[in-house]
């Protein structure tokens, strides 16, 4: 039976009672070995016997619907199986070629790579050649619109509000109205997106690139018209998803569809370039911020404006301004959207949606404000830290960004940063630059199941780790609830067989699978504490003994057969009681050359608060790798996209650019704050991956400014329009 939990008051600190001593410590990944030797299985590693090979075909055309679909074009091609797309099945037994349910429901076309239909072989390479041979007609529609520039399909979203702006703006001693704009980025996962789907009877297992199980599963069995309790999905081992992965894909589904029609076990592994032309993007966005304030610095009114884009249908918008809403206080804020509908791949959630790039603006023009001021970057923030959520109300559960942005000043030498312009080595101009981080904690309905018994314990739940270290965590929080040495416990993960979980996605996956779980132990720790004739306060376990009531015996003595304990947990009022979210401020330090514009970055520090740490070299590691997403915001990222058919043309990894070693400076240091959070969760955790990317590429941005001279307002900041920002700084 689960017990299930309410977050609905502040929660007691009992990880910081227990004496094993194994939360927070910088623990190995239990799993590293399995990676490093190529024996952790992903979803595409193995085939079983009589597997087929699947490839996806994708539209040539930009918008429109498919008119016909040719099987018999490939038909001649050895060991072709089927061409499956939809919406009705089909078959031709003199070709022994097989159709059916559809890749996507219906025939329209909405954007360029769009999967229309699968081709499966005998073999990847028959596959792969009939997918590039497949005749398929269209009856295009036009005119086709790539640019959301000239998109005149506008949706404008109602105002987030507070106070008065356009009062606020008006009474303000000092202005600012800055326009700023980024590029389209892509998640560019290691792994690429990959299914193996096999039948037994009515009932289907998937091998998934996956991020969110509890959800896939419910969305596979949609998919097939099927019951969920149908459908297992196992994804044990992921390489990456920074939300790319968070819903089924086509891959999955066409792989399911197939081995179903067929009899037999499909795969389907997307090349890297359709991964780039068919998983969904983040939109590029135009900013607008408008700051006013008085001369001693109070923000008087913040408007933080957008423009984003996707295609005809998808509901999701980019929420860019959704850090500029509690970050700061001022009497009038503004914060409106427009979303324009595009032919475009389809944009959806990469990692830390809205503060990756709307803080990216927000600092900048902070950075911008104070220039206009002649106050400190870093003063310019102190001042105008609200009391509590400026829009919502809500006090905060805990903030401690003035002590980052103070701690991160001193360690970083930022008193010493000298006037702009004033550093140089040789062609080389260095600069300062900060900013402040913010990313809105949360808390997803999550379920574990932990199993005591005389050897050790075990953890159950289909919570993936995408490389975020949720196998380490999640056994570190067991052992310590149950007085074990880390190696007595093993974490059993992505499998829908187990406990539903969160999923990784959103920073939230540590807060909500880790919480489950340590509700789990907890209950096993009653079970104990009425074992030993000891209130649960009176227990402590520690090294597989059990203390308490005046007694102490092995924890193997106690448990006898096997405790078993299921536990789930959903948010509750202190959500709507308090806001919750992790802080932290960015420092950077770059150098750049004066006449081929190139920016290097020599070095960043990151000072963050969030609330408890589970693992410090995970966390370590989330924090880094969300700074260098950071780097590449700011100086190499940019999806670039035909005008005439909005096809991808940056669509492999040598023509997007993510930041290579050579681009990340050695001298790259994370400080974690001592900080607890009770009413976020009975960890006291926040969410760590995606606030390291949360303001980081502004400090490299406002460092590039304060080396130069050069303000560059539309990202990245590549070579060209670092010199075109420096000549107009000249000028």
């Amino acid at each position: 039976m689960t017990k299930t939990f309410r977050m609905d008051e502040a929660q007691p600190r009992l990880l910081d009672e227990t004496g094993q001593g194994v939360v927070g410590a910088p623990l190995d990944r239990p799993e590293g070995k399995l990676k490093v030797t190529g024996r952790a299985r992903y979803a595409a590693d193995g085939l079983p016997p009589g597997a087929a090979h699947g490839v996806l075909v994708r539209a040539t055309v930009a918008a429109g619907r498919i008119a016909g679909i040719d099987a018999a074009s490939v038909s001649g091609i050895a060991g072709m199986l089927g061409v499956f797309h939809g919406p009705r099945f089909l078959r031709n037994p003199a070709q022994g070629m097989a159709g059916a349910a559809p890749v996507q429901p219906g025939d329209e076309v909405h954007y360029h790579g769009q999967p229309i239909a699968l081709v499966v072989a005998e073999s990847f390479e028959a596959a792969r050649d009939a997918a590039q041979r497949l005749a398929v007609t269209y009856e295009e529609t036009g005119p086709v619109v790539t640019d959301p520039a000239a998109s005149d399909r506008l949706e404008r979203q109602d105002p987030v509000t507070a106070g008065d702006f356009e009062a606020g703006f008006a009474a303000s001693e000092v202005t600012l109205d800055r326009s700023y704009t980024t590029a389209p980025h892509a998640a560019a996962a290691m792994e690429p997106h990959a299914a193996l789907a096999e039948w037994d009877g009515d009932r289907v297992t998937l091998r998934g690139a996956l991020q969110m199980l509890r959800f896939n599963r419910q969305e596979l069995a949609d998919s097939l018209g099927i019951p969920a309790g149908n459908v297992r999905i196992l994804s044990p081992y992921i390489g990456g998803g920074f939300g790319s992965k968070l819903g089924i894909g086509p891959e999955a589904v066409a792989a399911a569809l197939a081995a179903r029609a067929l009899g037999r076990p499909v795969r389907v592994v997307m090349a890297r370039q359709t991964v780039f032309d068919a998983v969904l993007r983040r939109t590029e966005t135009l900013q607008r911020l408008r700051l006013g304030a008085d001369r001693d610095g109070r923000l008087r009114a913040l408007s933080h404006d957008d423009r984003v884009s996707n295609i005809e249908g998808e509901g999701f918008a980019e929420p860019v301004s959704q850090a500029s809403q509690f970050l700061y206080g001022a009497d009038g804020l503004s914060f409106a959207q427009t979303l324009a509908r595009v032919s475009r791949t389809p944009a959806g959630s990469v990692r830390a949606p809205g503060e990756a790039v709307g803080m990216l603006a927000l600092e900048q023009a902070m950075d911008e404000l104070a220039e206009m001021l002649g106050i400190c970057p870093v003063e310019l923030r102190l001042r105008n830290l609200p009391e509590k959520n400026p829009v919502t109300g809500q006090p905060f559960s805990a903030r401690r960004l003035a002590d980052c942005l103070r701690e991160g000043a001193e360690r970083f030498g930022w008193a010493g940063r000298g006037a702009p312009g004033s550093r140089r080595e040789g062609d080389w101009m260095l600069g300062m630059g900060m900013a402040s981080a913010a990313r809105s904690n949360m808390l997803v309905p999550s379920a574990a199941r932990v199993r005591l018994d005389g050897s050790g314990a075990v953890v159950e739940t289909d919570m993936t780790d995408i490389g975020t270290g949720s196998y380490a965590i999640l056994g570190q929080i067991a052992a310590e609830m149950l007085g074990l040495p880390i190696d007595k416990v093993e974490v059993r993960l992505g499998d829908t067989s187990f406990p539903g979980a969160s999923g990784s996605g959103g920073s939230f996956g540590a807060n909500s699978a880790g919480s489950a779980t340590f509700l789990a132990a907890k209950a096993i720790r009653e079970t104990l504490a009425a074992r030993m004739g000891c209130d649960m306060s009176e227990l402590t376990l520690q090294d597989g003994i059990a203390r308490g009531g005046n007694r102490e015996m092995p924890l193997s003595e106690l448990v006898g057969g096997q405790i078993v304990e299921e536990a789930s947990i959903e948010a509750g009022e202190t959500s709507e009681s308090h806001f919750s979210s992790g802080f932290g401020a960015h420092f950077a330090e770059v150098a750049v050359h004066a006449y081929t514009g190139e920016v290097r970055v020599r070095r960043m520090l990151g000072v963050m608060a969030m609330g408890r740490i589970l693992n410090e070299k995970t966390a370590r590691s989330q924090a880094l790798g969300g700074m260098i997403w950071g780097i590449g915001s700011a100086l190499t990222e940019e999806m670039v996209h035909d005008p005439r058919t909005g096809h991808v043309v940056t669509r492999d990894l040598a023509n997007y650019h993510v930041p290579a070693h050579a681009d990340v400076p050695g001298d790259m240091q994370v400080v974690f704050l001592e900080e607890r959070d009770d009413m976020a969760n009975p960890i006291q955790t926040k969410g760590i991956g995606e606030l390291g990317i949360s303001g980081a590429g502004a400090a490299v941005l406002n460092a590039l400014r304060h080396a130069s001279g050069a303000r560059v307002r539309d990202m990245p900041a590549t070579p060209d329009r670092v010199i075109a920002a420096m000549e107009a700084a000249a000028g």
